[in-house]
């Protein structure tokens, strides 16, 4: 995987990887589109290209499938690619009997999940949610109703749960609105590709630009997102 536009692609199109949680919306642009136009002209002509091509960008709404399913989900999808991700999340739903829960990891001996293709610190991340559910240090129904910094400060002291699967969690399942994956390779290329960078920003870099991006920032990463997952060229800008 050696070019770097198919390799941000294979590894952090979580707008696409993240099992279809979100979607295009074949609508005029609205507010948030107007936005992020006006505080970023470079990004708005990223914005007004994929808009163009094919509809603005939001999350789908998170009625199916359960918050421990979402961190869990999360944590299967961490540093792999799309595809690969998927294939080892039905197998891990197929190994446990067909339903994501912690009760159900907990009866599931560490050596299936290795065989449906979870590595071994993430198969010890998904038993440590579970105990720490089950046990009650982890009140899942409660988080959709905390703000963001104590989600994340409850999370990321799970071992195995860091800021990308946290920051995954926050988007897709809660759909946040002002989430910033500054270590996502995707958004980074996206970023890259918006400003004609001649190498990928760093993480300072991409925190600094997203500060004009505010209140919309995870709307602003399926936009970056959605130019690498629609190949965008320089010439659609």
């Amino acid at each position: 995987m050696n070019n770097p536009q198919v390799q941000a692609r294979q590894l952090s199109r979580a707008a696409d990887t993240f099992a279809a949680e979100w979607l295009p919306r074949v609508a005029a642009a609205d507010d948030v589109e107007k936005h992020l136009c006006e505080r970023d002209p470079q990004l708005g002509r990223l914005v007004r290209a994929v808009v163009a091509r094919s509809g603005a960008r939001r999350f789908r709404s998170a009625r199916l499938g359960t918050h421990y399913d979402g961190i869990a989900r999360a944590i299967i999808y961490q540093q792999l690619s799309g595809q690969a991700a998927g294939t080892i999340y039905n197998r891990v739903v197929a190994a446990v009997g067909g339903k994501l829960s912690p009760a159900a990891i907990l009866a599931t001996p560490m050596s299936k999940l290795r065989r449906a293709g979870v590595s071994g610190m993430k198969a010890r991340a998904l038993r440590e949610l579970a105990l720490r559910v089950e046990r009650g240090e982890l009140p899942l129904r409660r988080l959709s109703s905390l703000p963001d910094d104590m989600i994340w400060s409850t999370l990321t002291e799970i071992p195995g749960v860091g800021p990308w699967t946290t920051q995954m969690f926050l988007m897709f399942r809660l759909r946040r609105l002002d989430v910033l994956p500054v270590g996502d390779t995707g958004v980074r290329r996206g970023l890259q590709f918006a400003y004609r960078l001649r190498r990928m920003p760093d993480t300072a870099y991409v925190t600094r630009v997203g500060q004009r991006w505010r209140p919309y920032r995870s709307i602003a990463c399926l936009y970056l997102w959605s130019a690498l997952d629609l190949r965008l060229t320089q010439e659609d800008l």
